[in-house]
């Protein structure tokens, strides 16, 4: 399996791939002028040898400069990635995400299910990966819903506010088969961050990498109602009356 590797960590084994470049540039610059001074006048250096040496010093200046290229390349790409997630702000997002912070009482996920259910377990996990809670959900029909976890642990507690929960969802049918579930972070895209050369939304209370970010929809707008409508128009058009 090949793993994919970050624009910062693409940048950092070019940078390391340069100065190793650059070292042996310079070593080889030093060999062949002291090869250049050093070779007997009855023997000269061949020409054709000669020649040949500085295409390979050529080769290596030539791989240096690719390199700074490639390193330009990535830089701009990450100034523009960070651009373009910009205009997700203010819409309204869906992203197969399970990381919420618990604030205010309250940590809301969405699970959807593939197929009808006839039981599905919650829980909701901390940072270490301890199960703290765990519960059966009302809604087990085919489709998208919300569930609201209000920080009470399974043996009675109470989380403080500020932690990062993870909520896992395991789905079966009547007759034991198991049904394909996901959990989703639903709401208003408010920020945009970069983490080691990744665009990162957030998404409520939830800071979710772009590429996991799986639908978006145009925020709502708030309609006025019909006489506040009406109220606008008529000042719109007394200000624009020159014989006001």
């Amino acid at each position: 399996m090949v793993d994919a590797i970050s624009t910062t960590q693409a940048g950092n084994r070019m940078n390391a791939g340069s100065q190793m470049l650059a070292s042996n540039f310079e070593t080889f610059l030093q060999l062949l002028t002291a090869q250049l001074k050093n070779q007997d006048p009855l023997s000269p250096l061949d020409s054709n040898e000669f020649t040949g040496q500085l295409t390979q010093m050529a080769g290596v200046e030539q791989q240096l400069l690719t390199n700074d290229l490639l390193t330009a390349l990535l830089e701009q790409s990450g100034g523009s990635g960070m651009a373009g997630a910009a205009n997700y702000i203010g819409r309204e997002a869906t992203a197969a995400w399970e990381a919420v912070k618990y604030q205010d009482g309250e940590a809301t996920w969405s699970y959807e299910l593939a197929s009808n259910a006839a039981e599905v377990t919650m829980e909701v996990l901390n940072g270490n990966g301890d199960v703290v809670w765990t519960g059966q959900a009302d809604q087990t029909a085919e489709g998208v819903h919300d569930f609201t976890w209000n920080g009470q642990t399974a043996g009675g507690g109470q989380v403080q506010d500020g932690g990062v929960y993870t909520l896992r969802v395991t789905a079966a049918s009547a007759g034991g088969t198991a049904v394909d579930s996901q959990v989703l972070i639903r709401g208003r895209v408010s920020g945009v961050e970069m983490y080691d050369g990744q665009p990162y939304l957030t998404i409520g209370r939830s800071v979710v990498p772009l590429t996991h970010v799986i639908a978006l929809e145009e925020q709502a707008q708030a309609q006025l109602p019909p006489e506040d409508e009406e109220s606008v128009m008529a000042s719109i058009a007394s200000a624009l009356n020159p014989f006001n």
